[in-house]
């Protein structure tokens, strides 16, 4: 798609919705399309337009003539710098309202779905503060505003926080973030100020070197704490020094983590993770379960919220005794070990074997013997082998990546007909398209959107669909 640098300005613009990457759509008198950054549906603009991409225009606010009553004031003081809480100018009940109109939109058009039985989008108590893993990089060349440029006085340059927008090697130094509840600002904070104070050299992120890479926080609804370092140099001294500092000032810590990580990208999965102080995992309630979460562990990041996704997904399935369940996408089985108890056996699908790895685990943790973890590619496992070991599904979870289920999977699933399907998904516009390959064969019977992500645009949504064949032998 070309993209054509421009700049000029248009004047008066009232926006009228938002898209699916948050930004606000509006329309001139001629019909030019504009996506507009920081504003909400019900505000009038003068824009300067900085792109033209495809068929429409992007732009930015450069004067507020009329300010929408669905506006608020963000709360954060790096709101509009980290990317991060793009919608913390909507309010909350606004943010669900869009959600929910994205989603019906995406399945009328581009699932073709006729408007099922809706149920309303189910929201949070509290929309801050509700994440249970963050994740800050260190850097030597934080990103500066034009104040502390024009400053005469020495700046300092580390910082450890967040990415900024379109530029990969800077950082946006974090005071605040309202995503994670203390002491994970406590926590960052002291751990840069200590840096600092011993002069630890922050990363270098285009030369690749340095000494602190990254700082992961992870926490429970029980209160537990993990912390994971990651260094680039294994300088001894330099890494008890400040773990040690992190033990002796952060008691709640419960898991104290390290690992030395000099390659060219900072993902934990191929490394070795290191105990320093406490357990090698924490450990989370849900659903009347037990879950340990290691470093490594893929957990849905509200927990909270996910107990409630958790409860949809168990009355759409109506699941009986005498079910086979099969759970594709299953990561570390927190759905289908939250589903044993109502089905005669569960078989949870994932392609990353640690994940399989502590899904089990988890399933002997909570004495749970009816629920089966295989390592696989979905869109190869469901082969007769595979159907005579554990019996053909009555109903199939399934809860793929953002890029919703491969075409294959798709075949597959067809060809295994399970009377009932019940899709979670992150992204409902991969989750129409899905949907739209499956309509000859499956009827969507309800759907629900579920808000785990406020402040940001995403949301979850769940569908139940029903097998048109086995409606027919009814």
């Amino acid at each position: 798609m070309p993209i054509k640098k421009i700049k000029r300005t248009e004047n008066a613009l009232k926006v009228i919705d938002i898209n699916n990457k948050g930004m606000g759509v509006a329309k001139s008198e001629q019909g030019a399309v504009y996506f507009i950054k920081n504003v909400v549906p019900g505000d009038i603009v003068d824009v300067r337009v900085y792109k033209k991409k495809g068929g429409f225009f992007e732009a930015e606010p450069i004067n507020w003539i009329e300010k929408s009553a669905d506006r608020t004031d963000p709360p954060c003081e790096h709101f509009g710098v980290c990317g991060g809480c793009k919608w913390q100018h909507l309010s909350y009940e606004a943010q669900l309202h869009f959600k929910e109109k994205g989603v019906l939109n995406n399945l009328l058009h581009i699932g073709k779905v006729s408007t099922p039985d809706v149920l309303p989008i189910l929201g949070v108590e509290n929309p801050y503060f509700y994440r249970n893993k963050m994740e800050f990089s260190f850097s030597n060349k934080r990103w500066l505003t034009s104040e502390e440029i024009a400053e005469e006085n020495k700046i300092e340059r580390n910082g450890l926080g967040f990415h900024k927008p379109l530029m990969w090697d800077k950082i946006v130094d974090i005071n605040k973030c309202h995503l994670q509840a203390e002491p994970s600002n406590q926590i960052r904070n002291a751990v840069r100020r200590f840096a600092i104070e011993k002069e630890m050299p922050f990363f270098d992120l285009r030369a690749q070197k340095g000494f602190l890479r990254t700082l992961m926080i992870r926490n429970t609804l029980e209160g537990e704490v993990m912390v994971l370092i990651q260094f680039f140099e294994e300088l001894k001294e330099k890494i008890e020094l400040l773990l040690s500092f992190i033990k002796d000032h952060f008691p709640q810590v419960t898991s104290l983590l390290y690992c030395i990580n000099s390659k060219g990208n900072d993902s934990l999965y191929d490394q070795e993770i290191r105990c320093f102080s406490g357990n090698e995992y924490i450990t989370e309630n849900l659903g009347g379960l037990q879950f340990r979460i290691t470093a490594k562990s893929f957990y849905q990041t509200n927990p909270k919220q996910a107990g409630e996704l958790y409860t949809i997904a168990k009355d759409f399935a109506q699941l009986k005794l005498q079910d086979t369940v099969y759970d594709l996408y299953t990561g570390t089985g927190t759905i289908a070990l939250t589903l044993a108890h109502e089905c005669k056996k569960i078989i949870g699908i994932e392609s990353v074997p640690d994940a399989i790895k502590a899904a089990n685990e988890n399933a002997k943790l909570n004495g749970i013997d009816n629920a089966f973890f295989e390592v696989g590619d979905m869109k190869t496992c469901f082969n007769d082998i595979f159907i005579k070991k554990y019996g053909k599904a009555d109903v199939v979870i399934t809860d793929p990546p953002r890029d919703g289920m491969h075409k294959d999977v798709v075949a597959k699933l067809l060809k295994l007909a399970p009377k009932r399907i019940v899709y979670i998904s992150c992204n409902s516009a991969s989750q129409a398209r899905d949907l739209e390959l499956m309509r000859k064969n499956y009827k969507v019977v309800k759907s629900q959107a579920v808000d785990m992500f406020p402040q940001t645009h995403h949301v979850e949504n769940v569908v139940l669909l029903h097998s048109k064949a086995s409606d027919e032998l009814t």
